[in-house]
């Protein structure tokens, strides 16, 4: 424990990517496997969940440190983040461990989710009893399911790559899943991680393992600089940006595995695609889009493309909001009614893998080519090509993107036909650019105001928007009067990205001044800040009380020009939704 507190610390601590690399390439150097295996799954963004109410925890540091109630919530509120503050507060300690970071978080941490209420607190004393301020602080991250450093997976990657002395390229490929290990990574699996490439790992018929997907860099260029930048269009390949849920799909050993991006095994939630994987021949990978789809006889939603290669992609259906795929994720169980009600399919764009053989190195025309041989071949419905686009000029195709919002797609993908497949974001073997439209705009009220995580721990930063009810502030007739009903601020997006770091802190100085209640963590503020939001997509939501839900929505600029009273109306953000107009 010692050493990881050492370790966490030294990443909190510098920005320098070397100073990073460094530090995380020391400790796994000494770092016992046992003890590693659990710092690559936090580092690497492992979630631990909440082992304490942090109710619980709260009463007992502040009996603890004999505080009361006002002052526990006053140095809450100048360090902004419970887990320090906690550590700050507490005696200093009276005992010593020689514990390591898997004996605490297997022997300590994990065992409270059965402590018994009566048994719990005199538990907590006495694990804390033995830890310095410095492991305190870890120590209750990691209990309140608030652990977060400033190291991504790619450093992760390379430090692992680089003690292990393999291609950063294999370890990321084994970490592919390693963070769904029910939560309790092994030492072996750690040694698994940095062991040379073995002959059985270099061909693997037999594993479900994924390939590390490989991202797209924003591509934001005004249309009269893109031949400079690109070329002409036919050196690229051209697609929708769909609005799913990213996957791979593997075949191998008479077997299927359904990957998301987030490396989690979805199968079981997709039995059709399932189904359909079964169909494939052994030893193939697909990359494509989970999307709800549904047949259609209109010509406008027809998927269409003139390009020969996806010949099949004549398919007559539409795909759906986000908000009809949400229905089924996160389902347990799914049932013959929501398999009817939410159809799914997968959108191919890219083939890994085929006959066995590891196809990243090809370009990806020849990708493209095999991909839409394999397509054809199989014939399924759950399986469906994206459509190659085309034009002659870059014009033409900024033209076909305006129709991008009205099929429910977020832009266009634009993929070097000459591009390896890649691990992440990089650009060493080839490029993908994502060219997405320009986002829904409203005006909107911040009404509710939350501390932040990391650097912004201490700041209000994580926002709640509303728009006012156009149905108040209409008259209705009370006692035989007229009488105006008041207006109402009904809310409908959070967000927390967008500002900079001046503005943030100027905005966090006025949420302190017009606090009106607080809520644990949330205070609601009056209504006196107006802000231009952003977001991809709008569907109905009878789940929202606004009955709307907005895709990423972020901040695009303070207006400080604008008074509340004049920000949009539920109206207004209605008529964003597909089929409808402004008026």
């Amino acid at each position: 424990m010692k050493a990881f507190a050492a370790l966490y610390r030294a990443l909190d601590a510098t920005t320098s990517s070397l100073a990073k690399q460094a530090a995380l390439q020391h400790y796994f150097l000494a770092a016992q496997p046992a003890d590693a295996a659990w710092a690559v799954y936090f580092l690497a963004g492992g979630k631990p969940r909440q082992l304490v109410p942090t109710k619980v925890l709260r009463t007992l540091v502040r009996d603890a440190a004999g505080l009361p109630e006002w002052l526990f919530d006053e140095s809450y509120d100048a360090v902004g983040d419970l887990a320090e503050t906690i550590s700050l507060l507490l005696p200093p300690p009276t005992q010593s461990h020689n514990l390591g970071l898997a004996g605490w978080i297997e022997q300590r941490l994990l065992p409270l989710r059965k402590t018994t209420p009566e048994l719990l607190p005199n538990t907590l004393r006495a694990q804390w009893e033995q830890l310095a301020i410095d492991e305190r602080l870890v120590y209750f991250k990691l209990m309140t399911g608030g652990f977060r450093v400033g190291v991504s997976r790619l450093q992760v990657t390379q430090a692992l790559a680089a003690v292990g002395g393999i291609d950063a390229k294999r370890v990321a490929q084994r970490l592919m899943g390693y963070l769904h290990i029910n939560g309790q990574p092994t030492a072996s699996e750690y040694v698994a991680l940095i062991a040379p490439e073995s002959d059985g790992e270099l061909n693997q018929k037999a594993s479900g393992q994924p390939y590390p997907f490989f991202l797209a860099h924003p591509f934001n260029l005004s249309l009269d600089q893109f031949d400079a930048a690109l070329g002409a269009p036919e050196n690229w390949l051209i697609e929708w940006k769909w609005d799913g849920i990213r996957a791979q799909l593997v075949r191998r050993a008479g077997q299927v595995w359904l990957w998301s991006r987030g490396e989690e095994l979805v199968t079981d939630r997709f039995p059709e695609l399932a189904a359909m994987g079964a169909a494939l021949p052994d030893g193939c990978v697909i990359d494509g889009e989970i999307v709800v789809w549904r047949e259609t006889t209109k010509a406008t939603d027809v998927i269409s493309t003139n390009a020969a290669d996806d010949a099949t992609s004549n398919a007559k259906g539409a795909v759906q909001p986000f908000a009809d795929l949400q229905k089924r994720i996160g389902r347990k169980t799914i049932g013959a009614k929501l398999l009817r009600d939410v159809p799914v399919v997968l959108i191919a764009y890219d083939l890994l893998e085929f006959a066995g053989q590891d196809l990243r190195e090809k370009p990806q025309r020849e990708r493209r080519v095999l991909l839409g041989h394999l397509i054809a071949q199989i014939g399924n419905p759950q399986l469906l090509p994206s459509p190659a686009l085309t034009g002659e000029t870059w014009a033409d195709l900024a033209h076909q993107r305006e129709a991008a919002r009205s099929m429910g797609v977020e832009g266009m993908m634009i993929k070097s036909k000459t591009a390896q497949y890649g691990v992440g974001r990089t650009k060493d073997v080839g490029v993908w650019w994502k060219w997405k439209i320009d986002p829904l705009r409203i005006d909107a009220v911040l009404i509710y105001a939350q501390r932040g995580h990391g650097r912004r721990a201490s700041l209000y930063s994580d926002y709640t928007f509303a728009v006012w009810d156009d149905a108040a502030g209409q008259n209705t007739v009370v006692n035989g009067a007229p009488e105006q009903t008041e207006r109402k601020l009904v809310p409908f997006a959070k967000a927390y990205s967008g500002l900079t770091d001046a503005e943030m802190a100027r905005v966090d100085a006025v949420i302190r001044k017009t606090t009106i209640e607080t809520f644990g963590p949330v205070r609601s503020v009056k209504p006196t800040l107006v802000f231009e939001l952003g977001f991809e997509g709008i569907a109905r939501s009878p789940r929202h009380k606004s009955g709307i839900a907005v895709r990423f929505p972020r901040m695009l600029r303070w207006r400080e020009d604008k008074p509340v009273a004049e920000a949009d109306t539920l109206a207004t953000l209605s008529a964003l939704l597909p089929g409808s107009s402004l008026p």
